[in-house]
């Protein structure tokens, strides 16, 4: 099988044959004998931010998309897992010189069934179900791992203006509790995600190795963590490795630190005791311009041990425009006195939908701000 893209618009390069398997429409996929057909795609000019991958377009959704809704937990975890193993992949595919694609190489029957328990299917990663075991027994002694698998594609341009698959990243989401239907819940020690996520993680990529073009190509793993179902925040990545060229499974596993904290903490937490402090004078200083209308959330980023960026959520009930100019100008001399060196985003939200936006970036003295509709 041999397939060619053509760029044009802003670019214009070339696919090299075999590199990109088709999960679109049929009559693109050429059988063996057939001649090289292309394909007219484009590259964007404009890179937002420096860690964020150019995208291919048209935009081809990954092979196994809308999994995800129904083996991830909460929306905060559906979100992460991706957004995480992108973080991740930056360490390895540099976003000045790879684009983006989704996952186009792992698709619905083969992650239907890779999720599926060893009982149920034998190529089922989850561990087998023994006859006679009882609901609770199941849950504790044979519980599902593996809940979902984020695959992302990068490619990078070669000096004969063609592009090429340069790397995969898959992303293995593990459950942390395992829940029975009646509710009950066992926590599943880290020790043992650990351990099973590494063993799925080589059992997959000696997998991806027998397809056809990725024998050689480099594949990044990464492990994510679930958090429970009534969570108000995502769970994190916490280890990763690379399969390089040629290896069959994935090596050199390494932790990876990063946490998603919900402000005001609970004070017993002494490492964020400094920026919840600073996340208290700022509630109360809301609180005494509005005393009983302001609920104030925040979803703190660590990376390293050390605050990375702020999400700030504040719903408010004003209906008068005059009265959300005020308060968000209030807010934005609050931030830049509380929140000076770190990334901070406040969203003002009424039943109405979105009033306001304030963006600050670290190091930076002024704000960004606008009031929707205004």
């Amino acid at each position: 099988m041999k397939k060619l893209v053509a760029m044009t618009g802003l670019a214009t390069v070339l696919f090299l044959g075999g590199c990109l398997p088709s999960a679109t429409t049929d009559d693109e996929i050429l059988q063996e004998g057939e001649e090289t057909v292309e394909e007219t795609v484009m590259i964007p000019e404009v890179q937002l931010k420096d860690e964020f991958y150019r995208t291919l377009l048209p935009f081809k959704k990954s092979a196994s998309r809308g999994m995800i809704v129904n083996n991830v937990y909460t929306k905060y975890d559906m979100r992460e897992a991706e957004r995480g193993l992108l973080r991740i992949s930056t360490q390895y595919f540099d976003p000045k010189d790879h684009f983006f694609q989704e996952g186009q190489y792992i698709d619905r029957d083969m992650a239907r069934a890779w999720l599926s328990r060893s009982s149920t299917d034998e190529k089922g990663l989850n561990p087998p179900v023994k006859e006679g075991m009882s609901e609770e027994e199941i849950s504790e002694q044979a519980p599902i791992y593996l809940a979902h698998i984020v695959e992302q594609n990068y490619l990078v341009m070669t000096d004969e203006k063609k592009v090429r698959l340069d790397g995969i990243s898959i992303g293995l989401a593990l459950n942390s509790i395992s829940y029975t239907r009646s509710g009950k819940e066992t926590v599943i020690p880290d020790s043992k995600i650990q351990q099973e996520g590494m063993k799925m993680a080589e059992e997959i990529v000696r997998r991806l190795r027998t397809q056809e073009g990725l024998k050689d190509i480099p594949i990044v793993v990464g492990l994510f963590k679930q958090e429970s179902r009534n969570s108000i925040v995502s769970g994190t990545y916490f280890a990763k490795a690379v399969a390089g060229k040629g290896d069959e499974v994935p090596g050199g596993w390494k932790e990876v630190n990063e946490q998603y904290v919900v402000f005001p903490a609970s004070s017993s937490i002494d490492r964020y005791r400094e920026i919840n402090t600073d996340f208290n004078k700022f509630k109360q200083d809301i609180d005494n311009y509005f005393p009983s209308f302001v609920d104030v959330i925040g979803t703190g980023f660590f990376k390293e041990g050390k605050l990375n960026s702020l999400r700030i959520e504040i719903p408010i009930q004003f209906y008068g425009t005059s009265e959300v100019i005020g308060f968000t100008q209030y807010l934005t001399g609050l931030v830049v006195k509380y929140f000076s060196d770190i990334h901070i985003e406040v969203t003002i939200k009424s039943v109405n939908g979105p009033e306001a936006l304030i963006v600050k970036e670290a190091g930076k003295e002024e704000p960004y701000v606008h009031i929707y509709g205004y």
